[in-house]
């Protein structure tokens, strides 16, 4: 049997340790950057980890509401705004959704697996790929603006729970 790819994390996996060290690496990030993590950013950021599967802003805002009481939309889409502009979180297109970045230190774009039954992502950050994209960018002379590679498919767990 193939290994999994450590970013689909396998089932037993210490969840709460993966967002405890999201949300410490975010934290350092900010401070280093001279950004402020404020405690609503935190707690969007926690909730974004808090599933290894892309989550809705409209989900996030339902999620903050019963802790925090009524939020305003607005709210949650300036905190999604600076945590992607932080790197700490990517948006992903196909689903109009957010999930949290394993690597936030380095600036970079981002490739992802996307199962279409427990909707799990998976963050492939292969440099040889844009890499190859740019080629034909510039070999075409196109100025790329927005870079979305999405690959749908079925993950191993969901494969084998079909079989």
């Amino acid at each position: 049997m193939p290994d999994r790819n450590p970013a689909l994390p396998p089932a037993a996996h210490d969840h709460a340790a993966c967002v405890a060290e999201a949300l410490d690496r975010a934290e350092r990030l900010c401070a280093a950057r001279g950004e402020r993590l404020t405690a609503l950013r935190r707690q969007v950021l926690e909730l974004v980890w808090s599933r290894h599967a892309p989550q809705g802003a409209y989900d996030l805002l339902e999620e903050l509401g019963r802790e925090r009481g009524r939020v305003a939309p607005p709210t949650v889409y300036r905190a999604l705004d600076f945590l992607q502009a932080q790197g700490l979180i990517h948006r992903i297109e196909s689903l109009n959704a957010f999930i949290g970045c394993p690597v936030p230190e380095a600036r970079h774009s981002g490739q992802f697996f996307i199962c279409r039954s427990c909707r799990t992502a998976a963050e492939l950050d292969a440099g040889t790929i844009d890499k190859a994209i740019d080629r034909e960018a510039q070999r075409l002379g196109f100025a790329i603006e927005q870079r979305t590679v999405e690959l749908l498919g079925l993950c191993q767990g969901c494969r084998e729970a079909a079989r």
